[in-house]
């Protein structure tokens, strides 16, 4: 194995992007190379780490000691007298082939974060000795591994996993009613459990909470509407472009690191604008009052929520986006303030009014890129309208075919003046140039505005563009965790899914901190696909007297995965002691034999 860069100019810049990968000889004589894992731009001191952990690993010489088992064709040593077991090696079988690697980092990250502990504390084992705790920890390791229903889980994932091994347990943690009635019990505990998380993310990373980025997202249901007019599944503006379905709307802080702070389940017609107020009222109630700064999107606060929190003792910071609108109330005002870099290829000019600083900021790259765009939908629409001025149609078809040409570019339509003639299918159209001017100045511009008016405009640049961290967030719980569409029908377990994705997307969180420093191009699902290649086998001896020796053992890791693990500073389990049974038959249901 070796390292391998690809580079890439992109903005008049060079990007280097590192790979490992090692070379691999085919029955042609040929070699080829497999990519072993994706890194990303890598810093110096990563390059050196990574370089020095594959010299070492290659050099490392593994060596396992041969075991010798008493096979069925010698006799019995006389030392083994009264211990010694004859198997018959010629009979060896494989069961139950079941993925292992993944479910094992899984549980890892569950312990670091201490929820094992923390939920010992709160799910005792039921009368009947159902172990409340190793079930949720079965469902956020499902969630976080392959997601899809508690039906699912029950019927066909749980047996191809080695959960049972891995938590010391057998099928009653998939037990189709012990999933449902789990749910049923954790939402008491999650005030709890956001102050037990925000104490483990400082504890292992020493992440800070001083800066709080806020958005909402919405999720839909594929169920029908409820009855019940105080059900949160509502329908109202959507996300996800279902406006077909019900949803609820999913309110969301992290910090500009990642680490999820808190959330909460709204109604799904609930306006952005309406939910602020009571967050800022929950987090200072719950982590007491701070020097706190929140960076929101446009459309959340409104004018009274910003005045109540500059009047706050002690006043609580905000930086915000604002509408377009109030970028062309403020043009003139801003025309004649200096232009300052805060970084290359991005501009910001600075306009004090009242208690609060405008931030006007421009980024050469968002202009390219909007200007961009712009021009491709103009085109489109341009040569639209001349495909339909030559088409020979009825009334009713002409109007659709500009409503529909009008639907695919509304900001392209906003450019040009349509003159549609009273009667017939006869119009023109001419290209409006004040507007075209007015949105070519605006292109690549956001205005921003703060009550930190002694911020270096760098910082408030900064503090912003981390918004992106909440829109990742939402994005991991809805495409790699799978978190909608939601099938539940009771309201309590609705919220108990978002519960349990919530859980996993801690996991998911914490080993994406703890891969970061190696390289930022290994992503979280990269590392636990790569786990999920291990494999847990049950190696079946008979032996002489009718019994059946057991050994559960997982599969040697490839070179990639240990390398993989030596970078975590993980180290394995000892392999599962053997078992004998008194039958052919193991304790557990075996599989097809391999």
């Amino acid at each position: 194995m070796f390292l391998r860069s690809n580079r890439r100019f992109k903005d008049g810049k060079e990007h280097r992007y590192w790979n490992i990968v090692e070379n691999r000889r085919c029955a042609s004589g040929k070699v080829v190379q497999r990519q072993v894992l994706y890194l990303g731009e890598i810093g110096d001191g990563q390059h050196d780490d990574w370089s020095r952990a594959i010299e070492a690993f290659d050099e490392d010489v593994q060596r396992h000691t041969q075991l010798s088992l008493f096979s069925a064709d010698r006799e019995l040593p006389r030392q083994a007298e009264g211990y010694g077991v004859q198997v018959r090696l010629d009979a060896m079988e494989l069961h139950r082939p079941r993925q292992w690697g993944a479910c094992w980092l899984s549980c890892e990250l569950y312990e670091q974060l201490g929820l094992d502990q923390f939920w010992a504390a709160r799910l005792r084992p039921s009368r009947e000795g159902t172990s409340w705790c190793d079930i949720l920890q079965t469902l956020v390791c499902y969630r976080l591994i392959d997601p899809g229903s508690e039906w699912r889980l029950h019927r066909q994932w749980f047996e191809q996993s080695a959960m049972a091994d891995l938590l010391g347990a057998d099928f009653m943690l998939a037990e189709k009613n012990a999933l449902y009635r789990c749910l049923d019990k954790l939402l008491p505990h999650k005030q709890a459990l956001f102050s037990h998380l925000r104490q483990r993310w400082a504890d292992l990373f020493g992440a800070k909470f001083e800066v709080l980025l806020y958005d909402l997202t919405s999720t839909y249901f594929e169920s029908a509407p409820p009855d019940d007019d105080n059900d949160k599944r509502r329908f109202g503006y959507s996300r996800d472009k279902r406006s077909d379905c019900v949803q609820v709307v999913i309110a969301l802080i992290v910090t500009p690191d990642g680490f999820p702070l808190a959330y909460e389940v709204l109604p799904g017609n609930t306006a952005d604008s309406t939910t602020l107020r009571g967050f800022l009222h929950k987090i200072e109630t719950q982590y007491g009052k701070a020097q706190r700064i929140w960076v929101m999107d446009r459309g959340i606060p409104t004018e009274a929520v910003l005045a109540e929190m500059r009047q706050a003792d002690p006043p609580v910071s905000y930086l915000v986006g604002t509408p377009k609108g109030r970028l062309s109330k403020l043009e003139k005002a801003l025309l004649d303030k200096p232009w300052q870099a805060v970084r290359e290829g991005v501009d910001v000019k600075l306009l004090p009014q009242d208690q609060e600083t405008y931030v006007l900021a421009q980024s050469r790259a968002r202009i390219h890129k909007e200007r961009a765009m712009r021009r491709r939908k103009l085109r489109w629409l341009w040569s639209r309208l001349k495909q339909i001025a030559n088409m020979k149609l009825t009334r009713k078809e002409f109007l659709m075919k500009l409503g529909a040409a009008r639907s695919k570019a509304r900001a392209a339509w906003r450019l040009i003046d349509i003159d549609i003639a009273p009667s017939g299918t006869a119009f023109s159209f001419t290209l409006n140039r004040e507007k075209l001017r007015q949105v070519r100045r605006h292109e690549g511009r956001y205005l921003l505005r703060t009550n930190l008016g002694d911020r270096d405009p760098a910082d408030l640049w900064q503090l912003y563009i981390q918004l992106t961290e909440v829109e990742a967030a939402f994005k991991n719980l809805k495409d790699d965790l799978q978190l909608r569409p939601i099938y539940h029908q009771v309201e309590h377990r609705v919220e108990a899914h978002i519960f349990v994705a919530f859980l996993a997307y801690c996991l998911h969180v914490t080993l994406r901190a703890r891969l970061k420093p190696l390289a930022p191009g290994l992503t979280s699902r990269a590392a636990l696909d790569k786990m999920a290649a291990v494999q847990m086998l049950d190696v079946h001896f008979p032996t002489t007297d009718g019994r059946t020796l057991i050994l559960s053992r997982y599969t040697e890791l490839n070179a990639d995965q240990k390398l993989l693990l030596k970078q975590l500073k993980l180290d394995l389990p000892p392999q599962p002691p053997p078992r004998i049974s008194s039958s052919q038959r193991s304790d557990r249901p075996p599989g097809p034999a391999l």
